[in-house]
């Protein structure tokens, strides 16, 4: 054997039974096959070194579904690194912009209505988000606008822009321009 380590810590009178010997082989074949492994456990959970399909696994862990395993490697880790560190800001303008600029490739403008307001000082429409990009990145339209609605907070009624052009938003919050609210809301 290459390595006997655990053999080795055995008093040198039990070595000398030949089956014991081989029977405890098993286990020390076993155990170091474990112990390599311990040693890449910390790198599992990094994605910028963990293998891709590890990293996408990891994107579920954080709400981060469907990272496409056809967007470049690289994208797909730095997908996977913004959306762990956005996390505590995830629904806000500040999260939405950083996963944004990742996909993106580019600057993002974000302007919304939200924040923290007293009992009855909101105004008629705080739930508003406009974002602009100069480029959906590595994503068709479609795929960039549904990884922003999955961002936006549910009540947020917002606007997509792509290089001047504005791109539908499935599944936002429709709004009454007339009415001042919300579709369906009385």
């Amino acid at each position: 054997m290459a390595d006997d380590w655990m053999l080795r810590q055995l008093p040198p009178a039990m070595l000398d039974d030949d089956f014991f010997v081989r029977f405890l082989s098993i286990f020390q074949t076993q155990a170091s096959t474990l112990l390599a492994h311990a040693e890449n456990l910390g790198h599992l959970a990094d994605p910028g070194v963990t293998p891709p399909s590890m990293a996408r696994w990891l994107g579920t862990w954080i709400g981060l579904d469907g990272v496409d395993a056809g967007l470049p490697e690289q994208l797909q880790r730095d997908l996977v690194r913004t959306a762990a560190r956005s996390l505590p800001w995830r629904g806000t303008r500040r999260g939405l912009v950083a996963l944004l600029e990742v996909l993106s490739g580019g600057p993002v403008e974000a302007r919304e209505g939200g924040g923290a307001f007293p009992e009855g000082g909101a105004g008629a429409d705080p739930g508003w988000g406009v974002m602009t990009v100069t480029s959906t990145g590595a994503l068709g339209d479609a795929d960039f606008a549904a990884r922003v609605v999955d961002e936006l907070p549910a009540h947020v009624r917002a606007e997509l822009w792509v290089a001047g052009r504005q791109v539908p938003l499935t599944g936002s919050v429709p709004w009454d321009e007339s009415a001042g609210r919300p579709i369906g809301v009385a």
